[in-house]
């Protein structure tokens, strides 16, 4: 016995990510959908060992299934995703759209997993921004021992994050500047990726932050701690998977970074390598395919009281988001739906 699961946005990264967790984590599943819009209907992906057809979104009756985890962007999800509500079936939202809503929960199951309690309201449940998702996970033993004060964040994030068009950006630019004549100047950033780092994701605000900046503020507040302080520098990066981030902790109480590296090393979702030698770390290549919240270069600030610094990698289609929103949907049913 297990549910029936819909995966809407099956042929974009995370969807087809969200497929292959399902399977990889034995979700029970009885019977499963994958959509796309029109343009891609008929589509071949992988589940398992299975191969589904993709069937069209604009038309798909929601009446009947259990869980939807939705990868189409907040554009296709406002049309969507209170149509999937309304039947009855639990909305996984990955986009931006309804993860400030009050009367939605945004979850990271290792650190606030009692928050699904909550999805009746809207029959919707948010996943958060990538670079939150990975940081929480980390934040939060910490937090539970010694109270965080502050948090400084400088984001080191891959092209992946930015979709296809992201990836192939890098891809194409990278080659070209091999065949100066096939130039190809950027479309999907806003300067060169190849060879270069950008100090701008999403869109610029009135205070001089990004979007994606205030994004890492607010998610933090509503998921871990409203009382945290967060200032983030969001940067993207020419690595093709993996975000990584360096993170500056201020806390209430003392913690010493042996006491820290232990708590982490006993955290879920939480993977230790922190040897101080060469390679002693993880990097982004490292870290693609895995579940795991790396944590690295783990040491003391002795320019503040109570301070520490961290370095933390993750695969971002993964526990960035398909693997988060599989993990929302496994607590949804073990705490909250019936199998059919």
């Amino acid at each position: 016995m297990g549910y029936r699961v819909v995966v809407a946005g099956a042929t974009g990264n995370v969807g087809r990510e969200m497929l292959n967790i399902l399977a990889e984590r034995e979700f029970p599943v009885d019977e499963i959908a994958a959509l796309a819009s029109r343009k891609s209907l008929g589509t071949e992906i992988s589940f398992g060992d299975k191969t589904l057809k993709t069937l069209d979104l604009d038309t798909f009756d929601f009446t009947g299934w259990d869980i939807a985890l939705f990868a189409v962007g907040s554009e296709a999800t406002k049309k969507y995703a209170p149509k999937a509500a309304a039947s009855g079936c639990v909305v996984i939202d990955n986009s931006s759209l309804y993860r400030y809503d009050p009367d939605v929960p945004l979850v990271v199951p290792e650190v606030n997993a009692d928050a699904v309690l909550g999805y009746q309201k809207k029959m919707i449940i948010a996943n958060p921004n990538c670079s939150t998702a990975q940081m929480v996970v980390a934040l939060k033993p910490l937090h539970d021992r010694a109270r965080i004060k502050r948090v400084v964040v400088s984001t080191y994030q891959s092209v992946s994050g930015a979709g296809k068009e992201g990836i192939d950006e890098l891809w194409d630019q990278t080659k070209s500047i091999y065949n100066p004549v096939d130039n190809k100047p950027p479309r999907k950033f806003t300067k060169q990726i190849a060879f270069n780092v950008i100090p701008h994701i999403d869109v610029f605000l009135d205070d001089g932050s990004t979007k994606e900046e205030w994004k890492m503020v607010a998610e933090t507040k509503k998921i871990l701690d409203k009382a945290i302080k967060v200032t983030a520098t969001c940067v993207r990066v020419p690595v093709f998977v993996g975000h990584s981030e360096a993170i500056n902790i201020e806390f209430e109480d003392f913690l010493d970074e042996d006491e820290a590296r232990d708590i982490l090393r006993e955290a879920p979702g939480v993977m230790v390598v922190d040897k101080r030698e060469d390679g002693g770390y993880i990097t982004p290549i490292d870290c693609v395919g895995d579940y795991a919240t790396f944590v690295s270069r783990i040491r003391t600030d002795g320019t503040i009281e109570n301070g520490l610094n961290m370095w933390v990698v993750s695969d971002n289609l993964r526990k960035g988001a398909a693997l988060n929103a599989v993990q929302i949907a496994e607590v949804l049913g073990n705490r909250c739906l019936k199998k059919g």
